[in-house]
Formats: C-alpha cells, structure tokens, sequence
C-alpha cells in the first residue's frame, strides 16, 4: 500500500479513529480516577490480610486488563489523528495540541508512577501516605479538564 492510499484510507476512517481516541480516553481516565482510590483502601486495609490480597489482585487487574492497554491505544489513536491534521508536517494554528500532548505525556507519566506504586505496595511497601494518595487522585480529573477546554475550544 502506497502513502497515498494509506492517507486516503486514513481520511475515510477519520471519524472512527476518532471515536476509538475518546473510548479510549475514558477508559483510561477512568481507570486513573480508580487506582489511587483503591491504593488508599490498599493502603487501610492489614498487611497480610485477606483483605490486602484482594486490593493486590483488583489492582494489578485495573492495571493489566483496562488503565495500560487503554493508554497504550490513546496514543496510537492519537498520534494517528495528529498526524491527519498535520501536526508532524508543520501545520500552523495546532499550539493548542503541542499542549494537549505535553499534558498527555504527563498523564503518561504520572500512570508509570501510579504502576510502579501498585507494584511497591505488592510488596508491602507504603511509602506514601493517604492523604497524598487523596491528592493525587485529583490530577487525572484537572488534566483531563484542560485538555477538553484545549481540544474545544483551541485557545492558541
């Protein structure tokens, strides 16, 4: 398949791939407003209870099975979709999403930290404690607030 065909079928498929990004995105937003909830009910519960156990397996689920493959088809949705409209060739007026993917790439982040938590707490670590866990639950909900007004309204 040449470029040109693979542009022209990625046009005609414009919309779904469109529809997927947004599936995705809440899925995945979704997953980041859960986990630091559960790390703090994780964090409540006994080391070495029963009860632990559980909030181990309920995570590395939300984990494994939603939040990581979620994140993974954002970004081929959305690469995919900034490429359509230029966003790799220099097209001008596109500042709104230069932001909307610094604020994904933090989001990116900020998911391998909530990872790599889950992982310590498996092994019954608690470094943090639950009133950060609390405060941090807010940062997927201020992001994905900023970049709808982003992609909405495309301030720059």
């Amino acid at each position: 398949m040449t470029l040109t065909a693979l542009g022209n079928l990625l046009t005609v498929t414009y919309l779904w791939i469109k529809a997927g990004h947004v599936i995705f995105v809440i899925f995945w937003i979704a997953g980041l407003f859960m986990l630091p909830r559960f790390y703090v009910y994780h964090q409540e519960s006994a080391p070495g209870s029963a009860e632990e156990r559980r909030w181990i397996d309920r995570e590395r689920k939300l984990r494994n099975i939603i939040i990581t493959p979620a994140m993974i088809l954002v970004w081929i949705f959305g690469l995919t979709l900034a490429w359509q409209i230029g966003l790799f060739s220099g097209s001008p007026g596109l500042g709104w999403l230069h932001l909307k993917l610094l604020l994904v790439v933090g989001l990116s982040g900020y998911h391998g930290w909530m990872v790599s938590y889950g992982k310590k707490l498996a092994r019954g670590e608690r470094p943090t404690s639950g009133k950060a866990l609390r405060l941090m639950n807010e940062i997927p909900g201020i992001a994905t607030a900023a970049i709808v007004v982003l992609v909405i309204v495309k301030p720059f």
